[in-house]
């Protein structure tokens, strides 16, 4: 496996004011190397309306890489990608309505997956039995059970798979654990990871009404429950319902509780607890909630989550973060940089720190065009990316058993050797995922 210090360094280029490091111009057309056609990289993108289209972008930012299809179930985005990529690059994509449609052409060697959460097992199952290598959006799926799925496909066929937790590729988050993992915080005793996102407000209850014109909503929904279509439900706001994903939990909790879980060198705790509610937005027409804490238990050192919707202020004068709290002084880490606070011990009198002094580390490059950049070199060595099936279940095990301790409203007891709660099949049942519509889990 390519290590982090094995990517950082050969991917990176080291700058003056080390350890911090910094990407290559790769958007560069003067610094672009010329590739030649055998070495090309043909990728097709399925699900191309949000953060699928910017996977795209990064990934069109690496010398040899061709986006050569598009796929997405509304014909509206896909005429409109279609025409922004042609422009962008000179070249016509070929189009489909249908991801397995896609998958048939053997010209591409790998795909991007940018789909809402509840698509991302079937279509990265599929992509690996068909021969590509995949990089999937995180989560890396909307059940526990479909993860364990996902990694045993991606072990099965020996297929490269990335998942879109980008900030392993940044180079401040590497440096910020390896001040943790260096020991000079002291005993870890707890660790806090936040998001609040004071941007976002109510979503407006909507009525259901007709599919609009271009959309397969059938397709849309895949192995979803079927129901009327509701445009609050659509794009964007899928995320807010539990039949498509686990709300702020899953959507920046994954990001966020990998780093934690990597600062603490844990996987799974041995127990769970979670309250919260539609407490800002009672009304309206999430089913998420709009806050929510939640504690783990690891044995030695407990980590909490915390998240609310239309409220800025938060830790640390941070909206999102991860503060490792330590007995020497504590590190609190976002996208924006990371710095320490120290804890303080009075001798005869004089007040010394007990951490070296730091100046705020400031972060360097573009963590997601990193990103792109470590998936198509694996692709290349056949080594696993930064972030595999492996490292992402973690993040995602760990968001999906907050989101079932807060749906039982109790706390939960985890049995990591058999991968289910003790003596609770109600919290066992929210761990499968529920297939309907004839389509089927991946065995």
């Amino acid at each position: 496996m390519t290590t982090r210090r094995d990517f950082l360094r050969t991917s990176l280029s080291a700058s003056a004011a080390a350890p911090a490091l910094s990407l290559p111009a790769l958007a560069s057309t003067a610094a672009t190397p010329v590739v030649a056609p055998s070495d090309r990289l043909r990728i097709g993108a399925i699900g191309i309306n949000g953060m699928g289209w910017s996977d795209v972008q990064a990934h069109l930012k690496v010398p040899g890489v061709e986006v050569v299809a598009l796929c997405d179930v509304d014909q509206n985005v896909l005429t409109k990608r279609a025409a922004e990529l042609e422009k962008q690059t000179g070249k016509k994509a070929q189009t489909y309505g249908d991801y397995r449609k896609l998958l048939e052409n053997k010209d591409i060697d790998a795909v991007i997956i940018g789909t809402p959460d509840h698509w991302h097992c079937l279509m990265m199952t599929d992509a690996c039995e068909a021969g590509k290598d995949v990089y999937v959006e995180k989560p890396l799926a909307n059940t526990i059970e479909e993860c364990n799925r996902m990694m045993a496909a991606a072990k099965r066929t020996n297929k490269i798979v990335q998942v879109g937790q980008w900030q392993r590729s940044s180079p401040h988050f590497y440096n910020a654990i390896d001040y943790v993992h260096s020991g000079k915080l002291g005993k870890l005793r707890i660790v806090k990871v936040w998001s609040y996102i004071g941007w976002k407000s109510e979503v407006p209850r909507q009525p259901d009404g007709p599919v609009p014109p271009g959309v397969d909503y059938a397709m849309w929904l895949g192995p979803a429950p079927r129901r009327p279509f509701n445009i609050n439900r659509f794009h964007f706001n899928f995320r807010w319902y539990w039949d498509y994903a686990g709300g702020l939990m899953t959507d920046w909790g994954v990001h966020l509780i990998d780093i934690a879980l990597w600062g603490m060198k844990q996987t799974a705790p041995k127990s769970i607890m979670s309250l919260g509610g539609k407490y800002g937005y009672p009304t309206d027409a999430r089913e998420t909630p709009d806050t929510q804490q939640a504690i783990y238990d690891f044995g030695d050192v407990t980590m909490s989550w915390e998240h609310t919707i239309g409220i800025n202020g938060a830790n640390y004068n941070r909206p999102h973060g991860i503060a490792f709290i330590g007995e020497n002084g504590t590190l609190v880490v976002d996208r924006s940089g990371w710095e320490l606070y120290p804890e303080t011990v009075t001798e005869k009198g004089i007040v010394r720190y007990k951490l070296e002094q730091l100046p705020r580390q400031s972060p360097q490059g573009n963590g997601l065009d990193n990103h792109a950049v470590n998936f198509v070199e694996c692709i290349k060595s056949r080594k696993q990316p930064t972030c595999n099936t492996d490292v992402a279940q973690g993040a995602a095990l760990n968001s999906h058993l907050g989101n079932i301790a807060f749906r039982t409203g109790r706390r939960l007891f985890w049995d990591m050797e058999k991968g289910e709660f003790s003596n609770d099949p109600q919290a066992n049942a929210l761990l499968k995922a529920n297939y309907q519509n004839g389509w089927k889990l991946p065995a």
